[in-house]
C-alpha cells in the first residue's frame, strides 16, 4: 500500500494513492486508520514531507562503489549518525544553496521510515519496526564535510533532506532499484541488494546505540555516481515500486 501526506489543517493527512487519486484515511499509518469516501485528484493536493521524525540518522559509505569513489575503504561495521530533522524538505521544494557555499552533491538513498519505538532489536527483527519506505535524497556540503572535517555541518543545512514523495508499507528493501537523475540524466544507478549493510542490520546496529521513535527516518547509504548540484539544476531520485522525490535548486 503506497500512502501520501498532504496539507490539511494544521498538521496535515495521510491517504492511500489509488492510481491518480487520494483516498483520505481516518487516523495515520503509525496506527490503525479507516479508510473514508474523501477522494480527490493527486495533481490537486499540496504533498508535505511523508513524516515529521524527531530526528533522522544517516548512514554513510553503504555501498562498495561510493566507498570506492570517496577514496575511504569498505567500512567493517555500520557508520551512522544522528541529524536533527531541521534540513527535511517535501517533493517539489527548492533545496536552497546558502551564499558561498562551495561544492554540493545530490546522494539519492533509500529511506526506511521507524513505525514504533525501536531500541535494542535484533536484525531478525528489525523490519517489523519500519512502518514503511520513501525516497530521499542526502545532499551534501562537501566543502563543510570533509575540508573542517565536520560531517553533520555539511549535511543538516536547511532544505539539504528532501524526503517523499510517497511512503510503501509493502517493500522488500533489499530489492528495489535506487536512482538519480540531474537535469534528465541518469547519473547514478544501483541494486539495494548491493548495500554492504542491508536494512534490518542497519536498523539493529542503530537501535543498540539510538532510541528510534514512529516517523524517525534511516537514509540508508547512497550509490556510487555521486556529483555536483548547481542553482537551476532539477534532481530526481527515483526508487522502485515507490516513485519519484523531485526538487530544484536555486541559489539562496
Amino acid at each position: 500500500m503506497k500512502f501520501v501526506r498532504y496539507a490539511s489543517g494544521l498538521w496535515g493527512k495521510y491517504g492511500l494513492v489509488e492510481e491518480e487519486q487520494v483516498r483520505e484515511i481516518q487516523g495515520d499509518i503509525f496506527g490503525p486508520f479507516d479508510l473514508t469516501d474523501r477522494v480527490y485528484p493527486l495533481t490537486s493536493l499540496k504533498i508535505l514531507p511523508p513524516c515529521t521524525p524527531s530526528k533522522m540518522v544517516i548512514v554513510g559509505l553503504n555501498y562498495a562503489g561510493h566507498a570506492k569513489e570517496t577514496g575511504q575503504p569498505k567500512p567493517e561495521a555500520p557508520q551512522f549518525f544522528p541529524l536533527a530533522a531541521n534540513a527535511i524538505i517535501a517533493h517539489g521544494e527548492p533545496i536552497i544553496l546558502p551564499p558561498g557555499i562551495g561544492r554540493v552533491d545530490f546522494e539519492a538513498e533509500l529511506v526506511a521510515i521507524i513505525g514504533r519505538v525501536t531500541k535494542g532489536v535484533s536484525p531478525e527483527q528489525a523490519l517489523a519496526y519500519v512502518v514503511g519506505y520513501t525516497c530521499g535524497n542526502d545532499v551534501s556540503a562537501r566543502d563543510l564535510q570533509w575540508g573542517q572535517s565536520n560531517l553533520p555541518r555539511g549535511k543538516t543545512i536547511d532544505t539539504f533532506a528532501p524526503l517523499g514523495p510517497f511512503v510503501e508499507m509493502e517493500l522488500d528493501p533489499g530489492d528495489v532499484q535506487v536512482e538519480s537523475r540531474v537535469n534528465g540524466l541518469l547519473r547514478q544507478s544501483s541494486h539495494s541488494s548491493e548495500m554492504i549493510f542491508p536494512v534490518p542490520v542497519l536498523v539493529s546496529a542503530i537501535s543498540q546505540y539510538v532510541t528510534l521513535y514512529p516517523g524517525d527516518v534511516i537514509f540508508t547509504g547512497t550509490p556510487q555516481g555521486i556529483g555536483s548540484l548547481g542553482p537551476g539544476d532539477v534532481v530526481e531520485v527515483t526508487v522502485d515500486k515507490i516513485g519519484t522525490l523531485r526538487n530544484p535548486v536555486v541559489e539562496g
